[in-house]
């Protein structure tokens, strides 16, 4: 018997990420605010809904990509849990706060559902292709429904811990992520201006001890290092504007259980600066710009 899936949230990750449920057997009820991203859902083969609790009646799980916490609240106790059969499994795949991961969890479970919080490391290409890490809180139980579903979706599934564990993961690797980015994009302005050749640094130290997933994987520089969004004007990728949204979730976690993070810190004040700047749709490596004047 085919399972079904209630997919809510078809923006730029969960587009892909529904079609590759599909892809893999499953069945899935779309629903999105856009109704663009609804045509691109039924195009791939999913069944476009009306609303979320139309989307959510009768399926076996419920998979949802949304854009803050806010949106998480509204959309679980406005919709899903008075929707959901009683056995269906919820996977919340939004990158939120970790309280308000923590809360919706504690009511789904107190409702009698099983739920896990699993943000996702990736980026667009990886939603489309399939090969997306899922950071996953929540109880055992919860997480061995969840994993299939996850498998369909990504390369890798790791179980985080309890619940909002995943959140917890996802904002401490991105800030980690973040303030990488900046200090590989401080190094290649300053090697140019010193007057080295930017392919001949790249050379160096991507065999050295300044090696990074930002340098080696994901060059700030266009023409340097494997295809990254550089070489595309820094159109696509991962927008600077939601590292921000992943920086702040991590310096307010932080303040929460005084945790010194100046290098994160830093890191939101420089994202801050090139999203007041009109860039925030750019790819987050586009800040080498900002910091080459």
């Amino acid at each position: 018997m085919t399972t079904t899936i209630a997919f809510i949230g078809l923006g730029n990750m969960g587009g892909g990420m529904a079609a590759n449920l599909l892809k893999n057997g499953y069945a899935v009820r779309a629903f999105d605010l856009s109704a663009s991203a609804l045509d691109k859902a039924r195009e791939a083969g999913a069944v476009p809904c009306a609303s979320a609790e139309d989307a959510v009646a009768g399926a076996d799980a419920v998979v949802t990509m949304l854009p803050a916490g806010k949106h998480v609240d509204a959309v679980y106790n406005g919709s899903v849990f008075a929707a959901a059969k009683p056995d269906t499994i919820l996977l919340d795949c939004s990158t939120i706060d970790v309280e308000t991961a923590r809360r919706t969890i504690a009511v789904a479970e107190e409702k009698g559902f099983a739920m896990v919080d699993a943000p996702v490391s990736g980026g667009i290409a990886a939603a489309n292709g399939g090969a997306l890490t899922f950071m996953v809180g929540g109880t055992d139980a919860a997480f061995h429904r969840a994993k299939p579903i996850l498998s369909a979706m990504g390369k890798a599934v790791i179980h985080a811990g309890a619940a909002g564990n995943g959140q917890a993961a996802k904002i401490c690797n991105n800030m980690l992520l973040g303030a990488t980015m900046i200090a590989t994009c401080e190094a290649f302005a300053m090697a140019q201006k010193i007057g080295l050749d930017p392919q001949i640094f790249y050379d160096i130290s991507s065999v050295s001890s300044g090696q990074s997933w930002s340098m080696t994987s994901y060059c700030p520089l266009p023409g340097v290092g494997p295809d990254s969004p550089a070489d595309n004007g820094y159109e696509g990728g991962f927008a600077a504007a939601l590292m921000l949204k992943d920086l702040k979730l991590a310096v307010e976690a932080a303040a929460a259980v005084n945790a010194s993070v100046p290098m994160g810190s830093n890191a939101e004040a420089l994202y801050q600066m090139l999203v007041n700047n009109g860039e925030g749709a750019k790819d987050f490596s586009s800040i080498i710009q900002l910091l080459r004047g």
